[in-house]
Parts: C-alpha cells; sequence; structure tokens
C-alpha cells in the first residue's frame, strides 16, 4: 500500500475534531451528570426547590439549547436578557453537535478512501495519525487544564469573553433570571474537569494504540 502524508495529516485533523467535540458533548448530552450534583451541591437547600423542580427547569432548559423551540425553566422566572445567553449558548451546543457528527461522517469516508484506493496514511518520525492526533492535543489540553486549576474564576470569566464577545448578559441577576441558582460555578467547573479527563484518556489510548500498531509492524 503507498504511503500518503496527506492521508495521515486529514486522519489526525478528523481524529483530533472528533475526539474534542465528542469529549465537549459527554456532559451536555449525559443528565444524569447533572442530576448526580443536586444532593452534593444541596441544591435544594440553596434554592429551597424539591428534586424534581430542579430536573424539570434544568431539562427544559436543555430542551431549548439542544434545539427546541420554545425556552422555559420550568416554574422558575427568567428574563429576555437571560433567553438571549442561552441562545448563544444553544448556538454552541448546536455547532458542537454537528462538527462532531461531521468529522465522524469524513473520518469514516477517509479510512474508507484508504482501503478502496490502496493507499495508507505515512508514518512520519515513525509515528501515525493517531499518536500525532493525541500527542498535539493532549500537550495543548493538559497545558489548558493546568491553568484553569491554577485560577478556575479567571478562566471562567475569559471563557466567556473568548466565546461571548461584546456580551455581558451572561452575567445573571438570580432574582429575574432564577435558573442560575441552579447552575452553581461548581457544576461548570465539574463539566470542565470531565470534558478535560475524556480529552486526556482519549490522547493516551490514541497514543498507546499507535505505538503497539508501530512496535507489531
Amino acid at each position: 500500500m503507498k504511503p500518503s502524508k496527506l492521508l495521515c495529516g486529514v486522519l489526525a485533523v478528523l481524529t483530533a475534531l472528533s475526539l474534542l467535540t465528542a469529549a465537549i458533548a459527554a456532559p451536555i448530552l449525559c443528565r444524569p451528570f447533572y442530576y448526580a450534583h443536586i444532593a452534593p451541591l444541596g441544591l435544594e437547600a440553596r434554592t429551597g426547590l424539591t428534586e424534581s423542580e430542579i430536573k424539570t427547569a434544568f431539562d427544559e432548559m436543555l430542551d431549548y439549547c439542544l434545539g427546541a423551540e420554545e425556552f422555559s425553566t420550568g416554574a422558575l422566572h427568567w428574563s429576555e436578557s437571560g433567553k438571549s445567553h442561552f441562545t448563544d449558548v444553544r448556538a454552541l451546543f448546536l455547532l458542537d453537535l454537528r462538527v462532531l457528527g461531521a468529522s465522524l461522517a469524513l473520518l469514516a469516508a477517509a479510512l474508507l478512501y484508504a482501503r478502496l484506493s490502496g493507499r495508507t496514511p505515512a508514518r512520519p518520525l515513525g509515528r501515525g495519525p493517531g499518536f500525532w492526533a493525541g500527542a498535539g492535543f493532549g500537550g495543548v489540553f493538559l497545558l489548558v487544564g493546568a491553568l484553569a486549576a491554577l485560577d478556575f474564576n479567571r478562566a471562567f470569566v475569559a471563557f466567556h469573553v473568548l466565546f461571548f464577545p461584546g456580551k455581558d448578559n451572561w452575567l445573571f441577576d438570580p432574582r429575574t433570571d432564577q435558573i442560575i441558582n441552579i447552575l452553581p460555578q461548581e457544576l461548570f467547573r465539574n463539566c470542565a474537569i470531565l470534558t478535560l479527563v475524556l480529552l486526556i484518556t482519549g490522547c493516551a489510548v490514541l497514543i498507546l494504540w499507535d505505538l503497539r500498531r508501530g512496535r507489531r509492524a
């Protein structure tokens, strides 16, 4: 089979994109991850709401962020400013899911092309696309995670400034946008930790798989 540097690069990029978007999607799509925070974070005591009311408010908010037409937060009050922020969040969530679907589809197509054309990804410095995807992303996100761990509050603000430029509607007033009372910062910190753990684990798996494949070759 003929080695192809272009195929190696394409597979590395698509693998990295698939891993990144899947890790981001995990805490978004896994609602039990949120439910598991209700008791440990004492959300019922903090808000005076029942567990059922908290779940309903969260589910309706998340339904909107994942494409539902109507915005709602259960029994909790919300403002137009608060809704506009979740509209921005909705755009990011749906973009992530679309990129995940597209990158997986293109990855499958690239692998099929390689099989049918008799091409194989080149191995620069003796390493394949899985290694380069894992090593590149692993290094970047270990650095990002270390910086965020030093000052999560600053990282939290920086994230919002970066992804919601020129807007301050993410600064909720808990009296008018009561949904923020069931979305404490500890939750976002744990979502970030889960995403980072999944990314680093995925990168490690890719690197180890490539090293094992290289030894067999």
